[in-house]
C-alpha cells in the first residue's frame, strides 16, 4: 500500500481552476534523493530513531536513505547485491558489496542484520527498496537466491510481528500489476536470461513511498503522476503535477528544483554475464 499522507496533505480549496500548479521533471538520481528525503520525515522512522530497531537493507534508493541520516554514502552503486546496470540483470561482485545498515536507538551499531531483525517489535522498521510497484501499491523485488534473497529472510519476521516495512520506490518503477507479473518469473523458470536469473517476490504488506508521498510529507502539496520518460539523459524521468495553494505549490516546486543535478550514479563491477541460467534446472 502507498504510505497514508492524508495528515500532511493541505485541503484543496474552491475549484482547479481557483488553484495554483506547476509540473516538475525528475531524473532518477533526483527522484532517489526526494524520495530518501521523504522517508526520513515518515513517522514511525523518526519515532523508531529515538527508540527502537531500525535496519536499511541493501539496494540503490536505501542507500540514500541512508545518506540523508549519516552523510555521505558513496560509492552507492555497491550498496546492494542485485543491479540492472548495462541493460542487463547483474548482481555486484561480492568483494564490492556494502550493507545492511542497523540503527539501535538511532545510533549505527555493530549488530548483523538477522540478529537485530530477531528483536525486532511491532514499532520497529526495516527500509527495504523494489524493483517494480503497482497502482495498488504492491511492490516487487528480484531475487537471484533461491530462497528469495532479503524479501525472503525479512518477510516472515516483519509481518509475523506486525512490524513496518517501509519501501522507497520511484514511479519510473511503476508496472501495471505485481502479482500478474510474479507468475511470469522465477529464476528456476527462465531458459535465457539478460544477466542474472532472478525471481519476482511481490509484497502486499509494504508501506510504499514513492515521489507523491514524499511531495506530500515534505510540503502538503497535492502531486499526481502525469508522465514517464525522456531521452538524452532524462530517460527514467517521472513528470509530476502539483496542486495548491501559491505557497505549498512553490514551496514543492523549489524543493524539486533544490536537488536538480543530483549525481547519477556509476557503473559498478558486476560478475559475468551468463546467456543461460546455471542455477535452473535444465529441460
Amino acid at each position: 500500500m502507498f504510505y497514508d499522507t492524508s495528515a500532511f496533505k493541505k485541503p484543496l480549496e474552491g475549484t482547479r481552476d481557483d488553484r495554483y500548479h506547476a509540473v516538475v521533471v525528475l531524473v532518477p538520481a533526483e527522484s532517489k534523493r526526494l524520495i530518501a528525503k521523504g522517508t526520513v520525515r515518515v513517522p514511525e522512522i523518526e519515532r523508531v530513531m529515538k527508540d527502537g530497531w531500525f535496519i536499511i537493507s541493501r539496494g540503490i534508493t536505501p542507500a540514500y536513505v541512508l545518506e540523508e541520516i549519516v552523510g555521505e554514502a558513496e560509492p552507492k552503486q555497491n550498496y546492494t547485491a542485485g543491479i540492472i546496470t548495462q541493460g542487463r540483470l547483474g548482481t555486484i561482485v561480492p568483494e564490492d558489496q556494502v550493507g545492511p545498515w542497523v540503527f539501535k536507538d538511532g545510533k549505527l551499531v555493530d549488530v548483523p542484520a538477522p540478529e537485530a531483525l530477531g528483536q525486532m517489535e511491532a514499532k520497529d522498521v526495516s527500509i527495504k527498496g523494489a524493483n517494480a510497484v503497482d497502482p495498488h501499491g504492491n511492490i516487487g523485488v528480484f531475487a537471484g537466491d533461491g530462497a528469495g534473497g532479503t524479501v525472503g529472510g525479512i518477510w516472515g519476521t516483519l509481518t509475523a510481528r506486525g512490524a513496518h516495512w517501509i519501501a522507497p520506490v520511484s514511479l519510473e518503477r511503476l508496472i501495471p500489476d505485481v502479482i500478474d507479473a510474479h507468475f511470469h518469473a522465477g529464476n528456476h523458470l527462465w531458459d535465457l536470461t539478460m544477466g542474472q536469473a532472478a525471481g519476482f517476490m511481490p509484497v502486499v504488506t509494504a508501506k510504499v513511498v514513492t515521489e507523491i508521498q514524499a511531495l506530500e510529507i515534505l510540503t502538503g502539496v497535492t502531486a499526481v503522476h502525469i508522465a514517464s520518460g525522456g531521452v538524452g539523459g532524462s530517460e527514467g524521468a517521472v513528470m509530476l503535477a502539483l496542486e495548491g495553494d501559491k505557497e505549498t505549490v512553490t514551496a514543492a516546486f523549489e524543493l524539486c528544483e533544490s536537488i536538480k543535478g543530483e549525481p547519477e550514479i556509476t557503473e559498478a563491477r558486476i560478475q559475468p554475464y551468463v546467456r543461460e541460467p546455471q542455477n535452473a534446472p535444465k529441460r
